[in-house]
């Protein structure tokens, strides 16, 4: 059963809880009392909470997170408008508010605390992907090291202060001190009502949020940063229909509607600790699937997710990785091209296209006479017709200074002199790539960091060359890591024949098409 995957996270709703305000607001605290400060390990735990749905399989997905996070920085903080689709919503806290209106405001407050705490951690990153970040957290949990992984604002994996972080590991060391806490309060015609903690929202007939409509039911609930997050608790099943449209196009054929279907699914199942540390499942951008207005979705996705219910991808009888992308440029990359994470047999290099178009193409594309020739000659592979299958970009070397500095790799003095890819994986696929400043300097950029860095880039799957002073021309393949399956390319696949099952197991092979055992 997939339940067993998708048990209710823990989350924080209590409002006299002190609340961890996080690195870039630590300067900004003041300690009333010294005396009082009290030391806790990285963050403050989230306490246990019921979940509030009634039907099965739940998933725990934040739909607006970070609420509240500008009275951190002692600003004013935007409202969260709540408004029905029909009949009144109904807001309860803990201590008995209740509330029944059409449109409900919340707006945020910030509390001193009298007892002020102190968190202390070792900071490791920040990482480009929560893959990434997870491979240091399990390397670390192999040295016997605890660790945590949050999303601030990048990914970065907390360690308790009093442990010893391996020399190899480039970590920093916090002590952040807490002395407020922001809390929620109802904004009605009546006047401002402090809100506590656990606090859950009821929709009749569905909130109205971004231009779509959600039907919950709804939690608000603080997360690690000091700041809140609205969570709606949405069966996995209906949870697709606001995933597959937005993810591979309402528009696309049956049978790959079905795959993606099956592939949000299993990514949903085997993801359902990417927000432990927040209380929740999963988030709503693209850090975790794109979830959006789930009553949107036509009859066919309806059709397509009814057709594989309850079904995933397993390996070793347990869900996959199921990696997608938008389009592979007509090679699928192998998954440590992608991430620092461990290769699987079901995630190898491997050509997208057909068996006599294949024999014609020069390997290995490592390579690097081999990928021009395969990237600049006509391509037969599966979904070629996508419009970043071949795709070019110039960027300067003043821009390129300016996203390094921004991603704290190098100082604002820095200026490329040289981009030199230093090593390919065997898709052609950069994994390191060296950018060498004018005094010598530089600094190495690995698998998801280039992306992360040069957010200019569509893929990794790319050669470049200086084309004037200062001036570099990037010709590359594809849209995103490469790993698993093409989207256009299993549009390609439909469209001449192909059912769902054959088109997992092309991009997917030996993995196993089922229920979870």
């Amino acid at each position: 059963m997939i339940k067993s995957y998708l048990q209710p996270q823990k989350s924080f709703f209590v409002l006299g809880l002190f609340l961890l305000i996080g690195v870039h607001y630590a300067n900004q605290v003041s300690i009333a009392n010294p005396r009082k400060v009290k030391v806790f390990t990285t963050h403050q735990a989230p306490p246990e909470t019921p979940s509030i749905s009634t039907e099965k399989n739940v998933l725990l997905v934040g739909i607006k997170p970070y609420l509240g996070k500008e009275i951190n920085n002692d600003q004013n903080s935007p409202s969260l408008n709540l408004v029905s689709n029909g009949r009144k919503l109904i807001l309860k806290d803990a201590d008995g508010v209740i509330r029944r209106a059409k449109e409900i405001n919340i707006g945020w407050r910030a509390k001193q605390l009298l007892d002020p705490k102190v968190f202390v951690r070792h900071k490791i990153g920040p990482f480009a992907s929560f893959e990434s970040a997870e491979r240091l957290a399990n390397d670390l949990k192999d040295k016997g090291i605890e660790s945590t992984i949050a999303h601030p604002f990048d990914w970065e994996v907390w360690v308790s202060g009093d442990i010893a972080i391996p020399p190899s590991i480039k970590s920093t060391y916090q002590k952040i001190k807490v002395s407020k806490t922001v809390f929620p309060y109802l904004d009605a015609d009546d006047g401002k009502i402090a809100l506590t903690g656990p606090i859950s929202l009821y929709a009749p007939d569905g909130l109205r949020w971004e231009k779509g409509i959600y039907l919950g039911p709804f939690s608000i609930q603080a997360d690690a940063y000091g700041s809140w997050t609205l969570v709606e608790h949405v069966p996995i099943e209906r949870y697709l229909n606001g995933v597959v449209p937005y993810e591979i196009g309402a528009s696309s054929p049956e049978a790959a509607l079905a795959a993606q279907a099956v592939l949000a699914r299993t990514w949903a199942t085997a993801n359902s600790h990417r927000f432990n540390v927040d209380g929740y499942n999963l988030c709503s951008d693209t850090q975790c699937q794109v979830y959006k207005d789930p009553s949107n979705a036509n009859q066919k996705i309806k059709t397509a997710i009814k057709k594989t219910a309850g079904k995933i991808l397993t390996w070793n009888n347990k869900p996959i990785n199921t990696v997608y992308h938008a389009t592979n440029g007509g090679v699928m990359a192998s998954v440590d091209e992608a991430w620092s994470i461990n290769k699987v047999p079901y995630l190898q290099m491997s050509l997208d296209g057909p068996k006599k178009w294949k024999r014609r193409v020069d390997l290995p594309l490592s390579n690097e006479k081999f990928l021009k020739s395969f990237l600049f000659s006509k391509s037969e592979a599966f979904g070629s017709d996508h419009p970043l299958f071949r795709w070019e970009r110039t960027i300067e070397s003043s821009q390129i200074s300016k996203q390094l500095n921004q991603a704290q790799k190098v100082s604002s003095s820095f200026y490329p002199n040289k981009i030199e890819v230093v090593r390919r994986g065997s898709s052609g696929r950069v994994t390191s790539l060296n950018i060498e400043g004018k005094l010598g300097s530089g600094i190495l950029l690995k698998l998801d960091d280039i992306r992360r860095v040069l957010r200019q880039l569509p893929s990794t799957l790319f050669v470049v060359k200086e084309i004037k002073e200062g001036k570099w021309l990037f010709s590359g393949g594809g849209f995103g890591h490469g790993a698993g399956m093409s989207q256009s390319g299993a549009i390609d696949l439909a469209k001449n024949g192909w059912t769902t099952k054959q088109i997992l197991s092309h991009y997917y092979p030996k993995t196993k098409y089922g229920f979870l055992p």
